[in-house]
C-alpha cells in the first residue's frame, strides 16, 4: 500500500519490503501469490483458498469469537492458545481439582471435558457482495441515514443470499465501507477441553513477560471439535462425535533459522492503518494514557489480592490476563507510536497525497479532507475522552459498577419496548450474571472501586459529571456503596429482581450502587454520547472518503490492504530478529535453556514445574531437540498479526505447522495504527515444544499418535 511504501523508503529495508500487510486469503493471486514466492514460499494460493478442494482455509477455525485454532489431527483435534482457552479451563477448576495450576490432559476421549457456549466457526466461501450492499446508498445525503440503509440491505442479504441450511452467511465492511465480502460460514458448538500445560508453563512470565521479547511460555492448549453423525454443526450431546476436518495440518519438526518464510493465517481483530495523523496523536496523548490509568489501578488492587488468597488467585486469573493484556499492549503501541515518529510519517504521508489529490484535479472531491479531519478531531477531544473513562469504569474494569449499569439497560428496555421484552430480558440477565458472582469477590471489588470511582471524579472532564461525583470521598463513598447495595452478591441481585415490573424497578432504584451507576449513566448519556456519535459519524464518513482516495490515487501495483475486522487473514513474513534499541540486538529463537534461567521456585510467574526441571536436567528431550541438543521454545518473525491472531497457525513454506501465533513485541505493538518491519515482530511457540510438553511432559502419546509430524529425510551419500 501507499502508506507501506512510503514507509519502506523512509527505513531503506529493501529485505523487508514485501512484508506487512492482512490480506483476504479468497484475493491473493497476482501480486501476493509472487511476493510470498520470493519470500520462500512453495505452495499455490489455491492451495491456501479454494471452494472446489480442501485449502488450508479448511483448518483454520475462529475460536470462541475472539481468537484462532487450527485443525492439526484427523480427529477434529485444534491447536489455540492456553490464554485463549483459559476461561474453559479456570470453569472446570476448583482449589480442590486446580487444572490452572497443575494441567489437564485427557489420555482418551472419554475425559475430554465439554464447554459450555465454546463455539468454533469455520469459512466455507468469500464472495463479493458491494453492489448489493451498497444499492439505493449513493442518492442518500445524511450520514446516519446512509448507515441506517446499509444495515437494512445486509439484514436482507443475510436471510436471502444461498446457503445450506446449518450455515450462516457473514457480511463485513472492508476498506472503511468501500468494500462488502459475505462469508458464508459453519459454526460447531460442541467443543471440548482435551489438554491444557500448567500455567507454569502455558502462562510463564505471565504479566512481566507479557508483550516482550524473548519469550518463554508454553502459551498453547488443546480441544476437540464434535460433530453429529453426518459431520455437521450441532450442540452438545453425548452421541456426538469427533469432527473430520476437510483439512488438518502436517506439523513439523524442522524447525526454523533467521530468514525462513512464514505465514500465519488466522482472524484479527481490529487495526486502524489509514487513521489521519490527528487522530493517531489523539490516541497517542489523550485515550491511550486514560485507559492506561484506570487498568493501572484496577490491577494493582486485584494483583496484591491475588498474591495472598490462592481462591481469589483462581477467581480473579482470567479477568486479571484480560483487564493486563490491553493495558500494557496500550503502553507499548504509546512508546512505539512515540518512537517511531508515526505521526510525521503520517503528516509526510498527508503531505504527499495532497499533491496527488490536487495533481489530479480532484479537489473539488478530495481537497478539503485533511483540514476537516483537524477539525473533527478537535472538537471531539474532550468527548473521546469522557467515553474512555465512561467504558473503562463504569463497563469495564469495576464489576458492581458493569452490574449496576447491566440493570440501568434493563430499565430502558421498559422504557424503549415495554414490559414483556423486560421480563424476557430480565430472565436473560440473572441466568447471564450468575457465573460472574461465581468469580466475584466483594472485598477485592471494594478497593477496586475506590480506586477507579476517583479517577472517574477527577480526571474525567467535569463539564460532563452528574452532581453525585462532585467533591467526593472515594473511600466513604465505597464502603457506603458496598454495605448498603444488593448488587454485592447474586442473591442480593436475584432479590433485586424478582417480582412484578414496578416493584422491581422501585427496588433497583433504591439500591445504592444502582442509584450511583444510573446518575453516572444519565449524565454520560445526555452529555457525551449523542455529542460524540454526531462527530463521530462526520469522521466514519470522512474516513470512507479517505481512504477512497488512497485506493484511487495509489498505482496499481501499491499494496493496499484492508484493516483487520475479525474475517479471515493472510499475513506472511521471515523469520527474523531485531534491533530495538542502541546496542540491544535480539535473535529470533529462544531455548528451554531461557525458562530455567528465568525460574524462580515458588514465583507467581516464574515458578517451573519439577517435571519439566527433571526432564531438563536428564536432557530428556525425544525427538524435539535441534541439532544443537536444545528445545526451542518460540520463536519471533516480521508476520502482521493483531489481537484475534491469539492462536493462529504459524506455517512453514510448504503449509505445514511449525508454531502457534501467540503475542507481539512491545516496541512493536503499534502495529495495529503503524506497521514498521523494521521493529514489529509475532511471537510463536515452536512446535517442537508443544509436542514435547505433550509427549514428554504430559505422557499424552495418545494426542501425538493422532497428529500427522514430518521431518526432513535425511541426505544419503552417493
Amino acid at each position: 500500500m501507499k502508506f507501506l511504501r512510503l514507509l519502506i523508503i523512509l527505513f531503506a529495508l529493501p529485505s523487508l519490503a514485501q512484508q506487512g500487510g492482512m490480506w483476504i486469503p479468497s484475493l491473493l493471486k497476482g501480486m501476493n501469490e509472487t511476493e510470498m514466492k520470493n519470500l520462500g514460499m512453495k505452495i499455490s494460493a489455491e492451495d491456501i483458498y479454494s471452494v472446489n478442494k480442501s485449502s488450508l482455509k479448511d483448518a483454520v477455525p475462529h475460536f470462541d469469537g475472539g481468537c484462532t485454532a487450527e485443525v492439526i489431527s484427523p480427529k477434529g483435534l485444534i491447536l489455540t492458545n492456553h490464554h485463549c482457552g483459559y476461561d474453559n479451563i479456570q470453569s472446570h477448576s476448583t482449589v480442590e481439582n486446580d487444572y490452572l495450576t497443575h494441567g489437564f490432559w485427557a489420555y482418551k476421549m472419554e475425559e475430554e471435558l465439554p464447554n459450555k457456549d465454546l463455539f468454533v466457526t469455520f469459512i466455507v466461501r468469500i464472495e463479493d457482495v458491494t453492489t448489493k450492499v451498497l444499492e439505493g446508498v449513493t442518492a442518500i445525503s445524511a450520514e446516519a441515514d446512509k448507515q441506517k440503509k446499509i444495515q437494512e440491505n445486509i439484514a436482507i442479504l443475510s436471510k436471502t443470499l444461498p446457503k445450506e441450511a446449518w450455515q450462516e452467511n457473514q457480511i463485513k465492511t472492508f476498506y472503511d465501507g468501500n468494500q462488502y465480502l459475505l462469508f458464508v460460514t459453519e459454526t460447531f458448538r460442541d467443543v471440548r477441553l482435551v489438554g491444557a500445560p500448567p500455567s507454569s508453563i502455558g502462562k510463564f512470565g505471565s504479566d512481566t513477560d507479557n508483550w516482550v521479547w524473548p519469550r518463554h511460555t508454553g502459551d498453547f492448549s488443546l480441544f476437540r471439535i464434535y460433530a453429529d453423525k453426518n459431520n455437521r454443526p450441532a450442540e452438545y450431546s453425548k452421541d456426538n462425535v469427533p469432527y473430520t476436518p476437510k483439512h488438518y495440518f502436517p506439523i513439523s519438526l524442522n524447525g526454523v533459522k533467521e530468514d525462513d518464510f512464514t505465514m500465519v493465517m488466522g482472524y484479527p481483530g481490529r487495526t486502524q492503518e489509514y487513521l489521519p495523523s490527528y487522530a493517531v496523536e489523539q490516541i497517542m496523548n489523550d485515550l491511550n494514557p486514560a485507559k492506561i490509568e484506570v487498568r493501572d489501578a484496577a490491577l494493582k488492587v486485584q494483583d496484591g489480592f491475588m498474591r495472598k488468597d490462592p481462591a481469589i488467585k483462581i477467581q480473579y486469573a482470567s479477568k486479571y490476563a484480560s483487564v493486563a493484556n490491553y493495558w500494557k499492549k496500550w503502553i507499548g503501541e504509546t512508546k512505539g507510536l512515540k518512537k517511531s515518529n508515526a505521526v510525521a510519517v503520517k503528516q509526510k504521508f498527508e503531505t504527499e497525497l495532497t499533491e496527488k489529490i490536487n495533481k489530479a484535479g480532484k479537489q473539488a472531491e478530495y481537497g478539503n479532507l485533511l483540514n476537516e479531519f483537524k477539525t473533527n478531531y478537535a472538537n471531539i477531544r474532550e468527548y473521546a475522552i469522557a467515553r474512555d473513562y465512561y467504558t473503562e469504569v463504569v463497563m469495564r474494569n469495576c464489576e458492581i459498577l458493569t452490574f449496576g449499569y447491566r440493570l440501568y439497560q434493563l430499565e430502558q428496555v421498559l422504557k424503549t419496548r415495554g414490559e414483556q421484552a423486560f421480563n424476557d430480558r430480565k430472565n436473560n440477565l440473572i441466568a447471564g450474571l450468575q457465573g460472574s458472582y461465581k468469580d466475584f469477590n466483594a472485598s477485592v471489588d471494594e478497593k477496586v472501586f475506590e480506586q477507579l470511582i476517583n479517577i472517574y471524579a477527577t480526571k474525567s472532564p467535569k463539564q460532563f459529571l452528574p452532581t453525585t461525583l462532585h467533591n467526593i470521598n472515594a473511600s466513604q463513598l465505597a464502603s457506603e456503596v458496598f454495605k448498603n447495595s444488593k448488587l454485592t452478591s447474586f442473591e442480593g441481585l436475584k432479590e433485586l429482581l424478582n417480582g412484578d415490573v414496578k416493584s422491581v424497578i422501585e427496588k433497583i432504584n433504591q439500591d445504592k450502587a444502582y442509584a450511583l451507576v444510573k446518575s453516572i449513566a444519565e449524565a454520560y448519556d445526555t452529555n457525551v454520547a449523542p455529542k460524540f456519535n454526531e462527530m463521530n459519524l462526520k469522521n466514519i464518513a470522512l474516513q470512507r472518503t479517505y481512504m477512497k482516495a488512497i485506493m484511487e490515487l495509489s498505482p496499481k501495483s501499491a499494496r493496499i490492504f484492508p484493516d483487520a475486522n475479525s474475517t479471515l487473514r493472510v499475513t506472511y513474513g521471515k523469520v527474523k530478529g531485531y534491533k530495538p534499541s542502541d546496542a540491544v540486538t535480539y535473535t529470533p529463537i529462544t531455548y528451554l535453556d531461557g525458562v530455567m534461567e528465568k525460574y524462580v521456585p515458588g514465583d507467581y510467574e516464574f515458578d517451573v514445574p519439577q517435571k519439566l526441571i527433571d526432564l531438563y536436567n536428564a536432557k530428556d528431550f525425544g525427538q524435539y531437540a535441534d541439532k544443537t541438543g536444545k528445545v526451542p521454545v518460540a520463536f519471533i518473525a516480521t508476520n502482521h498479526t493483531t489481537g484475534g491472531n491469539s492462536g493462529s497457525p504459524a506455517l512453514d513454506a510448504n503449509g505445514n505447522l511449525i508454531g502457534c501465533n501467540f503475542d507481539r513485541v512491545w516496541e512493536g505493538t503499534m502495529s495495529d495504527i503503524y506497521y514498521s518491519p523494521e521493529i514489529c515482530r509475532n511471537i510463536m511457540v515452536d512446535a517442537r515444544y508443544i509436542l514435547f510438553i505433550i509427549d514428554k511432559y504430559a505422557g499424552a502419546k495418545n494426542l501425538i499418535e493422532e497428529m500427522k509430524i514430518v521431518k526432513s529425510k535425511k541426505k544419503t551419500k552417493n
